[in-house]
Protein backbone atom coordinates (compact mmCIF):
# COMPACT_ATOMS: atom_id res chain seq x y z
CA UNK A 1 0.00 0.00 0.00
CA UNK A 2 3.07 2.49 0.55
CA UNK A 3 4.87 1.64 -2.34
CA UNK A 4 1.92 0.22 -5.25
CA UNK A 5 4.18 -2.02 -7.42
CA UNK A 6 3.22 -1.89 -10.75
CA UNK A 7 3.76 -5.85 -10.81
CA UNK A 8 3.91 -8.27 -8.01
CA UNK A 9 6.02 -11.42 -8.70
CA UNK A 10 5.81 -14.61 -7.57
CA UNK A 11 7.57 -18.16 -8.02
CA UNK A 12 11.31 -18.66 -6.90
CA UNK A 13 14.15 -20.79 -7.09
CA UNK A 14 14.65 -22.02 -3.40
CA UNK A 15 11.74 -21.87 -1.52
CA UNK A 16 10.68 -24.93 -0.49
CA UNK A 17 6.61 -24.41 -0.11
CA UNK A 18 3.66 -24.31 -2.15
CA UNK A 19 2.57 -20.50 -3.49
CA UNK A 20 -0.81 -19.07 -2.26
CA UNK A 21 -2.07 -17.73 -5.49
CA UNK A 22 -5.05 -16.53 -4.39
CA UNK A 23 -4.30 -14.42 -1.63
CA UNK A 24 -1.71 -12.48 -3.85
CA UNK A 25 -4.60 -11.92 -6.41
CA UNK A 26 -6.30 -10.05 -3.83
CA UNK A 27 -3.00 -8.06 -2.64
CA UNK A 28 -2.29 -7.19 -6.58
CA UNK A 29 -5.76 -5.70 -6.94
CA UNK A 30 -6.11 -3.84 -4.01
CA UNK A 31 -3.00 -1.71 -5.18
CA UNK A 32 -3.68 -2.00 -8.68
CA UNK A 33 -0.56 -4.16 -9.40
CA UNK A 34 -0.22 -6.94 -12.15
CA UNK A 35 0.24 -10.65 -11.15
CA UNK A 36 3.24 -12.73 -12.45
CA UNK A 37 4.79 -16.17 -11.92
CA UNK A 38 7.72 -17.38 -12.35
CA UNK A 39 7.78 -21.29 -11.97
CA UNK A 40 10.55 -22.17 -13.99
CA UNK A 41 11.86 -24.33 -11.18
CA UNK A 42 8.22 -26.43 -10.11
CA UNK A 43 6.53 -26.15 -13.66
CA UNK A 44 6.92 -30.27 -14.12
CA UNK A 45 4.95 -30.11 -10.10
CA UNK A 46 2.22 -27.87 -12.01
CA UNK A 47 1.14 -29.72 -15.14
CA UNK A 48 1.25 -33.07 -12.85
CA UNK A 49 -0.84 -30.89 -10.41
CA UNK A 50 1.22 -31.74 -8.02
CA UNK A 51 1.92 -28.02 -6.49
CA UNK A 52 -0.84 -25.01 -6.92
CA UNK A 53 -1.44 -23.52 -10.47
CA UNK A 54 -0.98 -19.77 -11.36
CA UNK A 55 -3.54 -19.52 -14.55
CA UNK A 56 -6.13 -18.80 -12.63
CA UNK A 57 -5.09 -16.35 -10.87
CA UNK A 58 -1.88 -14.46 -12.70
CA UNK A 59 -1.76 -12.51 -15.53
CA UNK A 60 1.62 -13.28 -17.34
CA UNK A 61 3.14 -17.05 -15.81
CA UNK A 62 7.08 -17.79 -17.09
CA UNK A 63 8.78 -20.53 -17.38
CA UNK A 64 11.92 -22.46 -18.51
CA UNK A 65 11.68 -26.18 -19.93
CA UNK A 66 14.93 -27.74 -18.67
CA UNK A 67 14.27 -28.02 -15.22
CA UNK A 68 11.42 -30.38 -13.46
CA UNK A 69 9.72 -29.86 -16.78
CA UNK A 70 12.35 -32.21 -18.30
CA UNK A 71 12.82 -30.64 -21.53
CA UNK A 72 14.89 -29.22 -23.97
CA UNK A 73 16.54 -25.29 -22.88
CA UNK A 74 14.23 -22.78 -23.79
CA UNK A 75 11.36 -20.99 -22.26
CA UNK A 76 7.73 -20.19 -22.06
CA UNK A 77 5.14 -17.31 -22.01
CA UNK A 78 1.69 -17.27 -20.67
CA UNK A 79 -0.34 -14.17 -20.75
CA UNK A 80 -4.38 -13.15 -20.36
CA UNK A 81 -6.08 -12.69 -23.59
CA UNK A 82 -9.58 -11.25 -23.75
CA UNK A 83 -11.98 -9.00 -22.05
CA UNK A 84 -10.81 -8.51 -18.27
CA UNK A 85 -13.48 -9.31 -15.52
CA UNK A 86 -15.64 -6.06 -13.96
CA UNK A 87 -13.84 -4.35 -11.42
CA UNK A 88 -14.52 -0.78 -9.51
CA UNK A 89 -12.95 1.80 -11.81
CA UNK A 90 -12.37 0.00 -15.07
CA UNK A 91 -13.93 1.32 -17.93
CA UNK A 92 -16.33 -1.32 -18.98
CA UNK A 93 -15.24 -3.33 -22.34
CA UNK A 94 -11.53 -3.11 -21.29
CA UNK A 95 -9.57 -5.55 -22.48
CA UNK A 96 -5.73 -7.48 -22.36
CA UNK A 97 -3.20 -5.61 -23.97
CA UNK A 98 -0.24 -8.23 -23.37
CA UNK A 99 -0.06 -10.01 -26.26
CA UNK A 100 1.73 -6.97 -28.76
CA UNK A 101 4.19 -5.68 -25.46
CA UNK A 102 5.25 -9.21 -24.89
CA UNK A 103 5.65 -10.67 -28.47
CA UNK A 104 7.40 -7.79 -29.69
CA UNK A 105 9.71 -7.63 -26.10
CA UNK A 106 10.30 -11.24 -26.98
CA UNK A 107 10.93 -10.47 -30.70
CA UNK A 108 12.90 -9.16 -32.40
CA UNK A 109 14.14 -7.21 -29.16
CA UNK A 110 15.57 -10.36 -27.84
CA UNK A 111 15.60 -13.12 -29.39
CA UNK A 112 17.10 -13.83 -32.88
CA UNK A 113 15.77 -16.54 -35.41
CA UNK A 114 13.29 -19.25 -33.94
CA UNK A 115 15.40 -22.80 -32.85
CA UNK A 116 13.25 -25.42 -34.75
CA UNK A 117 14.96 -27.90 -32.99
CA UNK A 118 14.15 -26.50 -29.47
CA UNK A 119 10.87 -26.06 -30.63
CA UNK A 120 10.16 -30.03 -32.09
CA UNK A 121 11.82 -31.00 -28.48
CA UNK A 122 9.66 -29.19 -26.33
CA UNK A 123 6.65 -30.41 -28.53
CA UNK A 124 8.31 -34.17 -27.42
CA UNK A 125 8.73 -33.23 -24.04
CA UNK A 126 5.11 -31.65 -23.39
CA UNK A 127 3.61 -34.97 -25.17
CA UNK A 128 5.51 -36.81 -22.59
CA UNK A 129 4.15 -34.56 -19.54
CA UNK A 130 0.75 -35.20 -20.62
CA UNK A 131 1.23 -38.89 -19.42
CA UNK A 132 0.49 -40.87 -16.28
CA UNK A 133 3.95 -41.87 -16.01
CA UNK A 134 4.97 -38.40 -16.02
CA UNK A 135 2.59 -37.69 -13.69
CA UNK A 136 3.78 -40.65 -11.44
CA UNK A 137 7.54 -39.10 -12.09
CA UNK A 138 6.51 -35.69 -10.45
CA UNK A 139 4.65 -37.58 -7.55
CA UNK A 140 8.03 -39.13 -6.81
CA UNK A 141 10.48 -36.50 -7.27
CA UNK A 142 8.29 -34.91 -3.71
CA UNK A 143 8.39 -38.02 -2.17
CA UNK A 144 11.87 -38.03 -2.26
CA UNK A 145 12.27 -34.47 -1.54
CA UNK A 146 10.77 -35.05 1.41
CA UNK A 147 12.84 -38.15 2.10
CA UNK A 148 15.87 -36.60 1.94
CA UNK A 149 15.15 -33.55 4.41
CA UNK A 150 13.40 -35.57 6.98
CA UNK A 151 16.53 -37.74 6.89
CA UNK A 152 18.49 -34.85 6.83
CA UNK A 153 16.76 -33.65 10.07
CA UNK A 154 16.73 -36.91 11.82
CA UNK A 155 20.60 -36.43 11.66
CA UNK A 156 19.75 -33.04 13.89
CA UNK A 157 20.51 -30.57 10.79
CA UNK A 158 18.58 -27.11 9.98
CA UNK A 159 16.02 -27.47 6.85
CA UNK A 160 14.62 -24.19 6.00
CA UNK A 161 10.80 -24.39 6.72
CA UNK A 162 11.75 -27.48 8.43
CA UNK A 163 10.13 -29.79 5.58
CA UNK A 164 9.32 -29.11 1.89
CA UNK A 165 5.96 -29.34 -0.32
CA UNK A 166 7.60 -29.45 -3.47
CA UNK A 167 11.18 -30.40 -5.50
CA UNK A 168 13.92 -29.13 -3.57
CA UNK A 169 14.41 -28.44 0.33
CA UNK A 170 17.02 -25.69 1.53
CA UNK A 171 19.70 -26.24 4.18
CA UNK A 172 20.74 -24.12 6.50
CA UNK A 173 24.54 -24.95 7.70
CA UNK A 174 24.84 -21.32 9.69
CA UNK A 175 23.66 -23.80 13.25
CA UNK A 176 26.94 -25.48 12.04
CA UNK A 177 29.47 -22.62 11.56
CA UNK A 178 29.52 -23.56 8.11
CA UNK A 179 29.01 -21.45 4.57
CA UNK A 180 27.66 -23.02 1.31
CA UNK A 181 30.68 -22.40 -0.87
CA UNK A 182 32.66 -24.50 1.47
CA UNK A 183 30.01 -27.77 1.56
CA UNK A 184 29.31 -27.30 -2.30
CA UNK A 185 33.13 -27.50 -2.63
CA UNK A 186 33.41 -30.70 -0.45
CA UNK A 187 30.57 -32.60 -2.27
CA UNK A 188 31.31 -30.71 -5.81
CA UNK A 189 35.01 -32.80 -5.02
CA UNK A 190 33.08 -36.28 -4.37
CA UNK A 191 30.96 -36.10 -7.37
CA UNK A 192 27.52 -34.86 -5.42
CA UNK A 193 25.95 -31.94 -7.06
CA UNK A 194 24.19 -29.25 -5.26
CA UNK A 195 24.47 -25.69 -5.24
CA UNK A 196 25.68 -23.24 -2.39
CA UNK A 197 22.40 -20.63 -2.08
CA UNK A 198 21.93 -17.88 0.00
CA UNK A 199 19.11 -17.62 3.69
CA UNK A 200 17.16 -15.51 4.88
CA UNK A 201 19.20 -12.90 6.87
CA UNK A 202 22.53 -13.72 5.25
CA UNK A 203 24.74 -10.46 4.95
CA UNK A 204 26.71 -11.02 2.08
CA UNK A 205 26.28 -13.76 -1.24
CA UNK A 206 29.90 -14.46 -1.20
CA UNK A 207 29.75 -16.61 1.59
CA UNK A 208 25.99 -17.76 1.67
CA UNK A 209 24.35 -19.68 4.79
CA UNK A 210 23.31 -22.59 2.78
CA UNK A 211 23.29 -25.42 0.56
CA UNK A 212 19.67 -26.11 -2.21
CA UNK A 213 19.07 -29.60 -2.78
CA UNK A 214 17.04 -30.53 -5.51
CA UNK A 215 15.38 -34.07 -6.22
CA UNK A 216 14.39 -33.99 -9.95
CA UNK A 217 17.44 -35.47 -11.71
CA UNK A 218 17.86 -38.63 -9.22
CA UNK A 219 14.38 -39.20 -9.52
CA UNK A 220 14.82 -39.74 -13.40
CA UNK A 221 17.22 -42.33 -12.70
CA UNK A 222 15.45 -43.77 -10.87
CA UNK A 223 16.18 -43.27 -7.10
CA UNK A 224 12.93 -43.97 -4.34
CA UNK A 225 12.90 -42.97 -0.47
CA UNK A 226 15.41 -44.91 0.69
CA UNK A 227 17.65 -44.05 -2.48
CA UNK A 228 17.66 -40.52 -0.99
CA UNK A 229 17.54 -41.52 2.79
CA UNK A 230 21.74 -42.72 1.43
CA UNK A 231 22.41 -39.63 -0.60
CA UNK A 232 21.45 -37.92 2.93
CA UNK A 233 23.87 -40.31 4.80
CA UNK A 234 26.99 -39.39 1.90
CA UNK A 235 25.85 -35.35 2.78
CA UNK A 236 26.70 -35.86 6.46
CA UNK A 237 29.84 -37.07 5.51
CA UNK A 238 30.47 -34.12 3.22
CA UNK A 239 29.54 -32.12 6.13
CA UNK A 240 31.34 -34.16 8.75
CA UNK A 241 34.75 -33.54 6.37
CA UNK A 242 34.11 -29.93 5.87
CA UNK A 243 33.88 -28.89 9.37
CA UNK A 244 37.68 -31.45 10.21
CA UNK A 245 38.77 -28.99 7.71
CA UNK A 246 37.52 -26.17 8.39
CA UNK A 247 39.15 -26.84 12.41
CA UNK A 248 42.33 -27.45 10.80
CA UNK A 249 42.70 -24.72 8.56
CA UNK A 250 40.72 -22.39 9.55
CA UNK A 251 37.60 -20.58 8.17
CA UNK A 252 39.43 -18.53 5.22
CA UNK A 253 38.24 -19.70 1.78
CA UNK A 254 41.70 -19.62 0.57
CA UNK A 255 43.22 -21.72 3.23
CA UNK A 256 39.88 -23.94 3.52
CA UNK A 257 40.52 -24.70 -0.49
CA UNK A 258 43.99 -25.99 0.22
CA UNK A 259 42.90 -28.28 2.45
CA UNK A 260 40.62 -30.06 0.55
CA UNK A 261 43.14 -30.86 -2.26
CA UNK A 262 44.13 -34.49 -2.10
CA UNK A 263 41.98 -35.26 1.08
CA UNK A 264 41.52 -38.48 1.30
CA UNK A 265 38.79 -38.42 2.95
CA UNK A 266 37.04 -37.06 0.43
CA UNK A 267 38.35 -39.86 -1.40
CA UNK A 268 37.02 -42.23 -0.18
CA UNK A 269 33.61 -40.27 0.24
CA UNK A 270 33.78 -39.99 -3.83
CA UNK A 271 34.63 -43.89 -4.52
CA UNK A 272 31.60 -44.62 -2.04
CA UNK A 273 29.18 -42.14 -4.32
CA UNK A 274 30.22 -43.52 -7.77
CA UNK A 275 29.79 -47.02 -6.38
CA UNK A 276 26.47 -46.27 -5.39
CA UNK A 277 25.41 -44.07 -8.33
CA UNK A 278 26.50 -46.39 -10.69
CA UNK A 279 23.60 -48.94 -10.22
CA UNK A 280 21.46 -46.28 -11.57
CA UNK A 281 21.10 -45.83 -15.19
CA UNK A 282 21.47 -43.05 -16.88
CA UNK A 283 18.15 -42.03 -18.33
CA UNK A 284 18.44 -41.68 -22.54
CA UNK A 285 21.80 -44.14 -22.70
CA UNK A 286 21.56 -47.63 -24.54
CA UNK A 287 23.15 -49.48 -21.32
CA UNK A 288 23.16 -52.73 -23.57
CA UNK A 289 25.26 -50.84 -26.68
CA UNK A 290 27.66 -48.66 -24.09
CA UNK A 291 28.18 -51.95 -22.12
CA UNK A 292 28.62 -54.41 -25.08
CA UNK A 293 29.27 -52.19 -27.89
CA UNK A 294 32.81 -53.82 -28.77
CA UNK A 295 31.43 -57.64 -29.05
CA UNK A 296 29.01 -55.96 -31.56
CA UNK A 297 31.72 -54.20 -33.56
CA UNK A 298 29.71 -51.19 -32.13
CA UNK A 299 31.84 -47.62 -32.03
CA UNK A 300 31.23 -46.64 -28.25
CA UNK A 301 32.12 -43.70 -28.68
CA UNK A 302 28.98 -42.86 -31.00
CA UNK A 303 27.12 -44.68 -28.63
CA UNK A 304 27.91 -41.40 -26.19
Amino acid sequence: MDFRPKMIISGGSAYPRDWDYARLRTIADKVGALLMCDMAYFSGLVAAQEVNQPFDFCDVVTTTTHKSLRGPRAGMIFFRKGPKPARKGQPEGAVYDYEDKINFSVFPSLQGGPHNHQIAALGVALKQVDTPLFKAYAKQVKANAKAIGDALMKKGFKMVTDGTENHLVLWDLRPLGLTGNKVEKVCELAHITLNKNSMFGDSSDLAPGGVRIGAPAMTSRGLKEKDFEKIADFLERAVNITLKVQKERGKLLKEFNRGVENNEEIAVLKKDVEKFSMTFDMPGFDVINLKYGKEWGIDQHRCW
